[in-house]
């Protein structure tokens, strides 16, 4: 055709109901319930198991990268697996118990001699990543078969994003204002209580997203359905290496990952509100303090992005995500044990609030967002080859985010080990020193900020915007038409995405 046609509704895109959507984000809650508490693990292995802090930082970092290392291959099973319950539902269920017997036999260790802690704690955590990536890796690779509609993707965030804020704020709460007071500290009774309710929130949030991905949990949803190019293991590898926004997204999120670690970390809320400003109940009250603003973070930038798109919604949250990490930097500066107060508000707690709100929330709104732009380089993938290979592209993901988000334990281990605590790591009785202070200042905001200006420069990088998500789905289009698998081949890989502005899609009428 020699002119561009206007753009029309003539592309078939799967749409999922509403409740479809909601139920299925459960699924991220769902193995969240483990992250959310995974942190309070170097309280029991110090603290009861009597395992040396600084070994305990720099095994969950390895441990984290062993989970990254093993993702690949998580996925490429996932791929694999065609049963007659679906694709999704199988691993979900499997994922889930895996996680959770692991994480019943990870807090009762001490059941075991001191010979044996050493060596059943680490296997136990090996265990737990592997249900645990199984599990997480559908969030990402699901998405592809609930819906291709670029309106509807983000939903998933604004569902998700409210869901683990809440979560994640009520689990902080119920440890720091209700457990540890209950039993007075990071007690056996108070772990065997933490460990129950997690495993029956976690396996009940897990039903519901299986509900959510009952009806599209079948091949005519997976890529191009029966025209999907079959892939071998050869195959990944051209994908690894020839797939651009894959390669710099899942390194722009993994440093995205590491600063919401740092931010989520047990030893960093400790030494943020118990020793830089003396009281450890802030922790728990500000947590609820700030789950209505952080909700309405994650909800409007989503909205945002359903307006805009994905790519833009996340560089905009980096940027300001970065200014609001070095304004907090500046205010903790003048920090000091009381000076923090909800019960007389001064200007110094409003300015905290504020910058710790958009340093914390706005920066870890792409950590959500990636979750559904993985479905995007799905889609992509699938229009530049053929194949439906959305489970490994779901584990890349978690790879670089592995081995990223590891560094936060030993950042924080090598830290606080700077500057003398190598046996244990500082507690809600230790005095603050001007050591403490900076080394608080630097982990949770200088860092970050550092890290999210790199992602942001990686993001220059990233191309499928609006505009190229809307050729990716009018080629996935025509190649769903195509009359057999041949063709098929022929469109993935003599068509750019270029040429589909002048592409009369009503020619293409899927079968």
């Amino acid at each position: 055709m020699s002119h561009k046609m206007e753009r029309s509704d003539t592309v078939a895109y799967n749409r999922a109901k509403l409740w479809q959507i909601v139920c299925f984000a459960m699924n991220n809650s769902s193995s969240n319930m483990y992250i959310f508490t995974f942190s309070y693990i170097t309280y029991f292995a110090t603290g009861i198991l009597g395992l040396a802090a600084i070994a305990i930082s720099q095994i969950m970092g390895y441990i984290r990268i062993f989970d990254g290392v093993i993702d690949p291959a998580i996925g490429i099973i996932i791929d694999k697996t065609d049963t007659k319950f679906g694709k999704y539902r199988p691993i979900i269920i499997l994922g889930n118990l895996i996680t959770a017997a692991s994480f019943w036999f990870l807090f009762n260790i001490d059941m075991f001699g001191q010979s044996l802690r050493f060596p059943m704690f680490l296997l136990a955590l090996i265990v737990h990543k592997i249900g645990y990536s199984f599990q997480q890796t559908v969030t990402k690779a699901g998405q592809t078969a609930l819906t291709n509609d670029p309106k509807q993707r983000p939903i998933f965030n604004m569902v998700d994003g409210i869901v683990t804020t809440a979560l994640s704020t009520a689990v902080a709460y119920v440890i720091t204002n209700i457990l540890v007071k209950q039993y007075g500290s990071f007690t056996g009774e108070m772990f065997d209580v933490l460990v129950f309710w997690v495993i029956s929130i976690s396996a009940v949030l897990g039903v519901i997203a299986i509900i959510g991905i009952w009806q599209k949990d079948r091949k005519e949803y997976f890529g191009l359905g029966e025209k999907t190019q079959k892939t071998d293991l050869k195959d990944y590898w051209k994908v690894l290496k020839g797939n651009k926004p894959l390669q710099v997204l899942s390194l722009s999120a993994a440093l995205v990952k590491f600063v919401t670690q740092l931010f989520s970390d047990a030893v960093m809320t400790v030494m943020l509100f118990a020793i830089l400003f003396g009281n450890y109940d802030l922790a728990g009250n500000f947590s609820l303090l700030v789950i209505i603003p952080g909700m309405i973070i994650n909800f409007a930038f989503s909205a945002f992005a359903r307006r805009k798109g994905l790519r833009t919604a996340y560089v905009l949250a980096l940027k300001i995500g970065i200014i609001g990490l070095l304004s907090f930097a500046a205010v903790l500066f003048f920090g000091e044990p009381g000076k923090l107060s909800l019960t007389h508000v001064n200007l110094y707690t409003i300015l905290f609030c504020i910058t710790y709100i958009v340093g914390r929330y706005v920066s870890s709104v792409p950590s959500g967002l990636v979750l559904t732009m993985g479905a995007d380089i799905s889609d992509y993938e699938t229009s530049v080859s053929g194949r439906y290979v959305s489970g490994m592209i779901g584990t890349i993901f978690s790879l670089t985010d592995s081995i990223a988000s590891s560094f936060a334990p030993m950042v924080i281990g090598w830290g606080v080990a700077a500057i003398g605590f190598t046996k244990e790591y500082p507690t809600v009785g230790t005095p603050l020193t001007p050591e403490l202070k900076w080394v608080t200042i630097l982990l949770i905001a200088v860092i970050p900020a550092a890290f999210l200006c790199i992602s942001l420069f990686l993001m220059h990088y990233y191309k499928l915007d609006v505009k190229e998500m809307t050729r990716i789905q009018e080629k996935i289009h025509v190649m769903k038409a195509a009359k057999d698998e041949e063709r098929v081949r022929d469109i993935a890989k003599n068509v750019p995405l270029s040429d589909m502005e002048y592409v009369d899609l009503s020619k293409y009428p899927l079968d």
